[in-house]
């Protein structure tokens, strides 16, 4: 009798080799597909959804100071008409910029359609220079991409392009010009892409809003972006607005609130910061993350060229919501001027005042104050902070805005400021509870710091030593 030997055969090593190597192929051969359908390598013409509807499948999204893009269903397809042109636009209240933007507004209007949709999308250049529109994130045929001598010729002035493609996911996208791109996203040519899921999401988004944030370099009295600018930018926009111009965003507490945040600033990230809430992170540009790989913030990077979504439940305040980068909370602030905090000027404005009657030194105590002063500032220009809240000035500008929640509201209006419950505001603290709680404050209203400054017996080893 023949024994067979712990070794394999020759020949069957070669069968299973061959079934291993098929198998191979079998399976590569099914993610390649399955690759090429999520690149949109299909070259299907129609899609089998019907156009998604707003208020059935999903919850349309809110753009402050935006505006979403018109469509119409031909034939089965969403068809939608982008003009690429000049807009003079108005960041903020004595403003304004020559700007690029799309259908007369920076950035171009948000484009709202569902997964499945097939959508034809018109672009019309009314520039004086060639353009293309890339759709950032999506994925489609590679000749419907967008990139100016690589995917397609550019449009010339004058010219109307057609862009078809069947939307095979869903998430928050952008588009913007990739034919000198420098130039023309530094000018404005760029907006959001949102597309919705064909199913709605469990629970339902209540209150849905997308931002776009964006930078540009606007000197003092000047109107034209300077689009070769690469370090120094001195207005930071959110829709391309700054505050005080930014609208608030206005939510029910208790609503489940969606903030779609995009970033295509020339070269800067932003960390946005929400105050008065914890949320999570259920988005990037590459799609929804996995519940279980969410992650709770208060702060979310959003990085160049990126998007990132977030969700959270209102709860009831006026909420700030701002870039943490200091810096992005000025507006038209330059960056080479002398350091003078702490500079005690003396009798120096009042000697320079007989040759400049409106002479002041500024800078000695910080920005906060120079809003208030009622400065004159030169033509077309804003003052480097804020605007007027309700308790006193808000010493915030450039990528600032105000999350309004509130128990009950007739209409999602603006609602003015918010009316605290008593108890609930910080002030000015009382004598008697300075002294009951053992703090000691110098005369005149200033600290005289380390321990003096601290709850007696709270110093540690150095609080009695003296």
């Amino acid at each position: 009798m023949k024994v067979r030997t712990k070794g394999i055969a020759r020949r069957d090593f070669l069968l299973s080799g061959a079934a291993v190597a098929g198998g191979a192929l079998l399976l590569a051969g099914a993610e390649g597909s399955e690759l090429a359908n999520r690149a949109g390598a299909s070259t299907e013409a129609t899609t089998d959804h019907p156009p998604g509807k707003p208020d059935e499948q999903y919850t349309p999204v809110i753009v402050p100071n935006g505006t979403t893009l018109p469509w119409k269903v031909v034939d089965g397809v969403k068809v939608y008409h982008l003009i690429a042109e000049e807009v003079e636009h108005e960041l903020a209240p004595g403003l304004k910029a020559t700007c690029w933007g799309y259908n007369g507004s920076v950035h171009g209007p948000v484009i709202e359609a569902v997964e499945g949709d097939r959508v034809r999308i018109y672009v019309t250049n009314r520039l004086q220079a060639p353009t293309t529109v890339h759709w950032h994130g999506v994925l489609l045929p590679s000749g419907m991409d967008g990139v100016g001598g690589l995917s397609q010729r550019a449009i010339r002035p004058g010219e109307t392009f057609k862009y078809e493609f069947t939307l095979k996911q869903h998430g928050t996208l952008m588009y913007h010009s990739h034919h000198d791109e420098m130039t023309q996203i530094g000018l404005g040519l760029t907006g959001l892409f949102v597309i919705h899921p064909r199913q709605r999401p469990d629970p339902p988004i209540d209150r849905d809003f997308a931002i776009m944030l964006h930078e540009w370099r606007i000197d003092v009295g000047t109107s034209r972006p300077n689009p070769n600018e690469m370090t120094d930018f001195n207005v930071l926009t959110m829709n391309a607005k700054v505050f005080p111009g930014t609208a608030p965003l206005v939510a029910k507490a208790g609503e489940r609130v969606r903030i779609r945040l995009g970033n295509l600033s020339p070269m800067d990230h932003h960390p946005i910061h929400l105050h008065g809430h914890n949320f999570k992170i259920v988005e990037t540009d590459g799609g929804p993350i996995p519940e279980p790989a969410q992650w709770p913030e208060t702060t979310v990077l959003v990085p160049v060229g990126s998007t990132r979504t977030i969700e959270l439940i209102a709860a009831p305040g006026d909420w700030a919501m701002h870039c943490h980068m200091t810096h992005h909370v000025m507006n038209q602030m330059g960056h080479e001027f002398p350091n003078m905090i702490g500079v005690d000027p003396g009798d120096v404005d009042a000697r320079v005042r007989h040759l400049l009657p409106q002479y002041m030194t500024m800078g000695s105590e910080g920005m906060g104050d120079m809003a208030m002063m009622g400065m004159r500032v030169p033509k077309n220009s804003i003052p480097m902070v804020g605007g007027a809240g309700p308790f006193d000035y808000i010493t915030m500008g450039g990528m600032f805005t105000i999350l309004k929640v509130r128990e009950q509201l007739t209409s999602y209006d603006d609602p003015g400021w918010y009316d605290n419950p008593p108890g609930t505001v910080a002030e000015r603290a009382a004598e008697a509870d300075l002294r009951t709680d053992g703090i000691e404050v110098a005369r005149g209203g200033g600290s005289r710091g380390g321990a003096d400054a601290m709850p007696k017996g709270a110093g540690g080893g150095h609080a009695h030593g003296r």
